[in-house]
């Protein structure tokens, strides 16, 4: 199968390896996996800030990178979640209208393709960790997922997820949210982090580099000794 890949900006900038373990996983499956180089942002970040002319320049700019037939896949269920949430309201009654259709349904959050698309749950991966898994808002609320990261985790070698307490609650990042109301922000982080310390993991695991980013911070600064990972860097380890 031929896989287009999105890798959203702070993938690209702050943790590159996601996005290459990523490809590893998904050429491991078979896919024919390919990458233009021209490829900017979704449009997320300008559209929540409240430019939207400057997004819709931005989305408009996605959209052509992405033309053709292929899956578009992407480490992040925030990106996928706006592009098929979104993009139709911005290109409401314009000519991109059934540009955008189709784009939503070949878009994809990378767990939710290899379970529901390859009908694949168990890539070989191995991890001898005890972990837990972090539902981000935008893969639960936005992309309606939930079971597919789970599948796939259950099928790795050594490793053993216990679920945390309000799981399904926010951790508190929600792009500039966790700017412009930094106390809630921090107070959100740290319960999820009491909520995860709580199940003796090690890790703490999802879909999401910008939950994981928020995470992250508050576990080194509260100096909680617990690793993130995102899903691809899971599932493309022990091989």
């Amino acid at each position: 199968m031929n896989v287009q890949l999105f890798i959203p900006c702070f993938v690209d900038q702050l943790y590159p390896s996601v996005a290459f373990n990523m490809v590893k996983v998904l050429e491991k499956t078979g896919c024919t996996v390919s990458y233009n180089s021209n490829q900017t942002c979704c449009g997320q970040p300008a559209f929540n800030a409240g430019f939207r002319g400057e997004a819709r320049d931005v989305c408009t700019k996605f959209i052509d990178d992405f033309q053709g037939a292929d899956y578009i896949v992407a480490p992040s269920a925030s990106c996928v979640g706006f592009v098929r949430n979104y993009y139709p309201g911005i290109f409401e009654n314009s000519s991109r209208h059934n540009d955008v259709k189709a784009l939503a349904g070949r878009i994809m959050e990378f767990s939710e393709f290899l379970v529901n698309v390859l009908g694949i749950d168990d890539v070989g991966a191995r991890l001898d960790a005890k972990a837990t898994y972090h539902d981000s808002c935008a893969a639960l609320r936005e992309c309606r997922i939930k079971t597919e990261p789970r599948r796939l985790l259950e099928k790795v070698k050594g490793l053993e997820i216990v679920e945390m307490a309000d799981v399904e609650t926010c951790c508190g990042f929600g792009g500039t949210f966790a700017v412009k109301f930094e106390s809630i922000s921090v107070a959100m982080a740290d319960q999820k982090i009491t909520h995860a310390n709580a199940t003796g993991a090690s890790c703490v695991i999802s879909t999401d580099m910008s939950c994981l980013m928020h995470i992250d911070g508050r576990l080194k600064h509260n100096q909680v000794p617990m690793q993130v990972l995102h899903l691809a860097d899971v599932l493309a380890s022990g091989w």
